[in-house]
């Protein structure tokens, strides 16, 4: 028990909307869920990934640990969007030191950014092709000729501002995931079942979408759609703040004349998420003839926007579900009121798989 403790991180997710906090401990039963909280942030707080008000959010995130109660100060956060580049790349066999020492290089044509202006982190994922497809004298000779590495580049400002914002708040930034691979842990975590299956995360301002095979990613895009969307249609629509709108959006103020307005605000915006969603499962269709995504999961604090489920089962034709990061946790339900976890749930997939790091890990 000790060893975990040593190693264990606090799950930090720092959304453009509000910071999710997740602490899980590892016991002999299983995997605890210690402590969830949430905060809200302004909406100015981080704009497209950039964090504008460094004091608010680490203020923040110092109230939600004060708040928790938590002494463990090491964390692991994400980032995601246009900031950062995830690219699944086929390169010649190297050694993984060998690969280390050139892998600037290799990376430079994949990247949209200056080289220098970016850090670069990579995970080798298998060498050579699927044998089903070559022969086994081929696949010996493709096999040591190929290799499949997963590329992951993030832009060095954003990083610093990420670790800066926790340095504030006098914590330990120990690791620095991508939001779709957080979710992808706590997908794995909360899932026994192999098979294929698309991850859909839809935020404030930004839409995630990872397609995962027996727990390989076989593509990722970040697109900067959300519940913001909404938010400002609203607010254009009907003249009111920010904060009125969100309510409006949730349900919260009641508009029975404006209903109809309403409807055409959230089926236009949630039409666009599905089309982006479906372009992206169409790509993984194309690239991977082979595999079927036999359900797509949604998370996010916008997954619940009215119908969205609904639209996005009748344009793709496969069965779409809410990602319960909670479902293989042991809960103590004197702690933890389970229909405001399950309530949470969709918010709180990021932050999980996050707490499911641990120091060390690559």
């Amino acid at each position: 028990m000790a060893i975990h403790k040593k190693n264990q991180l606090i799950g930090l997710d720092i959304g453009s909307h509000s910071i999710k906090l997740v602490e899980i401990d590892d016991s002999k039963k299983g995997r605890i869920l210690k402590n969830f909280g949430i905060v809200g942030l302004p909406s100015d707080a981080i704009v497209e990934g950039s964090i504008k008000e460094m004091e608010i959010v680490s203020s923040a995130i110092k109230d939600l640990f004060k708040n928790l109660k938590i002494k463990n100060r090491n964390i692991a956060t994400s980032i995601s969007g246009f900031s950062v580049i995830v690219k699944k790349i086929t390169l010649t066999n190297k050694e993984e030191s060998e690969l280390e020492a050139t892998i600037q290089d290799e990376a430079e044509q994949y990247i949209p950014f200056d080289i220098s202006e970016v850090n670069l982190d990579f995970d080798i994922m298998s060498g050579g092709s699927e044998p089903e497809e070559i022969s086994e004298e081929e696949g010996e000779k493709e096999g040591s000729e190929q290799m499949e590495v997963m590329l992951v580049a993030a832009k060095k400002d954003i990083v610093d501002d990420y670790v800066s914002v926790l340095d504030l708040a006098g914590l330990s930034s120990i690791v620095l995931d991508v939001d779709a691979f957080a979710l992808q842990n706590a997908f794995e975590a909360s899932s026994d079942k192999p098979g294929c299956y698309a991850l859909v995360n839809v935020g404030a301002e930004e839409l995630g979408i990872n397609a995962i095979k027996n727990d390989i990613s076989l593509f990722t895009r970040d697109s900067s759609f959300g519940g913001s969307q909404i938010t400002e249609a609203i607010m254009s629509q009907f003249s009111v703040s920010f904060e009125e709108a969100e309510k409006i959006k949730l349900g919260e103020t009641k508009k029975e004349k404006d209903k109809g307005i309403l409807e055409e605000i959230f089926v236009s915006v949630v039409s666009e998420w599905v089309q982006e969603i479906k372009r992206a499962l169409d790509f993984v269709a194309g690239t991977y003839p082979d595999e079927t995504i036999e359900k797509i999961l949604v998370s996010g604090g916008s997954c619940r926007i009215p119908d969205f489920r609904k639209y996005l089962e009748l344009e793709t034709g496969i069965s779409v579900a809410e990602l319960n990061p909670f479902a293989n946790l042991i809960i103590n339900e004197k702690l933890f009121d389970p229909r405001y976890l399950k309530y949470m749930a969709p918010q709180a997939a990021v932050a999980v798989g996050l707490a499911l790091r641990s120091i060390g890990d690559k």
